[in-house]
């Protein structure tokens, strides 16, 4: 059996966690540069907040309801998301972190226990640990375990456990269930299966076997297996690497000075660096993009990107950074107002297979000892407390988060003082 752990509105839980005062009331979490609602309470949902609704067009509504609003806060999240996981390996050996607040669990061997109390157990222990609410949804599949996920989030009545049950009665809940819900079934796909009168999952598993492979390939097909409890998508203990990195943000506020987006494009392709070193990678080439502001049209618009290719494969941050600004140097231009920047590293290969470059000058082991040490002192102290001169410190193209939580559990200075 396939169980799907899912944390309840995982962010505004995080926030609640720390400041009980908010449990009951309705509370948002914002997206970069406070723009759109990318996390609701239940409470903020019984009100009508849309996901993805930007900030401005709900003031009113905000107000109203005294709804609490939050920037996103992704250090605090991460690390809540690192509890749970962790708190899991105590009960499962068997875990594919799926997303920051998603877990597929393996259920094997599991025949001399009641799977039901088990689960129950795993949902009140990680709760208690952690402070985070979660779900717990079992079945045969992947595909069906998300089903139950869902199952379980809209009925409170089941505890935050359910569990698949006999196949005709699965029919039942599969007629309930849309098709664009469907893991695995994208907006595009549900478009074409509505057109072709499949409306629900339970019309999916009914449609003909060979049209389904005909028509939406072999992924769709292993997704109409799933949803009749036949195992098709294996569990993935280890995330496989990645092949293309990116980091890019939109601006604080919009810039039209070369210095600050060159800083702003330095610290993104800091960033693809130490990704790179965390999965023991290098990249053969980068690439660097810029744009104005699309939304608006009473400015000039300019969108642009280059690839440049590395004579040497690599993972360091000072060459990354080198030829980071030599792409933003052949892009920029003067006199539009830049809303965002980004770094790709492209054409990754693991480190031990870099190739070299006969005319290569670089010390290579001299970089490798320093990136070391570089991110040795920055996981012990924290994040780019040593840092790159060209990274800067002006920022002034940072991230609008005026209303970011404290970094309760990652930074001394933000730990709770408790009174009495």
């Amino acid at each position: 059996m396939i169980g799907l752990l899912d944390c309840n509105n995982f962010f505004a839980s995080c926030e609640r966690v720390f400041n009980p005062s908010l449990n009951n009331k309705p509370v948002v979490v914002l997206s970069n540069n406070d723009g759109c609602v990318i996390a609701r309470s239940n409470e903020a949902k019984a009100i009508g907040i849309k996901m993805g609704v930007p900030a401005f067009e709900i003031e009113e509504l905000i107000i109203k309801n005294k709804v609490t609003v939050f920037s996103s806060n992704y250090t605090l999240y991460g690390d809540m998301s690192q509890r749970v996981m962790n708190s899991l390996k105590q009960f499962i050996s068997e875990i594919e972190i799926y997303s920051i607040d998603e877990a597929f669990l393996h259920f094997e061997g599991f025949k001399n226990f009641s799977l039901p109390d088990y689960a129950k157990n795993i949902v009140k222990t990680i709760t208690r640990s952690t402070g985070i609410p979660i779900s717990l949804g079992i079945a045969p599949t992947k595909t069906l375990a998300k089903v139950a996920s869902k199952i379980v989030k809209k009925n409170p009545e089941y505890k935050g456990v359910f569990i698949m049950p006999s196949k005709n009665e699965t029919e039942e809940i599969l007629k309930n269930i849309a098709i664009e819900d469907v893991w695995g079934i994208g907006r595009q796909y549900s478009a074409f299966l509505k057109k072709n009168k499949i409306h629900t999952a339970f019309d999916f598993i009914k449609t003909n076997k060979e049209w389904i492979k005909k028509n939406l390939t072999v992924v769709g097909l292993r997704t109409w297996n799933e949803l009749q409890g036949i195992p098709c998508f294996e569990m993935e203990t280890s995330p496989a690497d990645k092949k293309a990195i990116c980091t890019a943000r939109s601006f604080g506020k919009m810039l039209t000075d070369y210095e600050p987006i060159e800083e702003a494009v330095s610290n993104h392709a800091a960033a693809c660096a130490v990704k790179l070193r965390k999965q023991k990678s290098c990249a053969k080439a980068l690439m660097i993009f810029i744009h104005t502001n699309q939304h608006r049209n009473d400015l000039q618009q300019y969108a642009k990107n280059i690839v440049v290719e590395m004579p040497v494969a690599t993972n360091s941050t000072i060459e990354i950074i080198k030829y980071a600004s030599e792409g933003l140097k052949a892009i920029f231009k003067k006199g539009y107002h830049y809303k965002k920047a980004g770094v790709i590293a492209v054409n990754i290969i693991p480190e031990n297979a870099v190739q070299g470059n006969i005319f290569d000058e670089t010390d290579r082991t001299k970089h490798k000892k320093l990136m070391q040490t570089i991110d040795r002192i920055n996981a012990a102290m924290g994040t780019n407390k040593v840092i790159i001169a060209k990274q800067g410190t002006k920022r002034k193209w940072k991230l609008r988060q005026e209303k970011l939580s404290p970094c309760y559990t990652t930074k001394i200075s933000d730990i709770i003082t408790v009174k009495t």
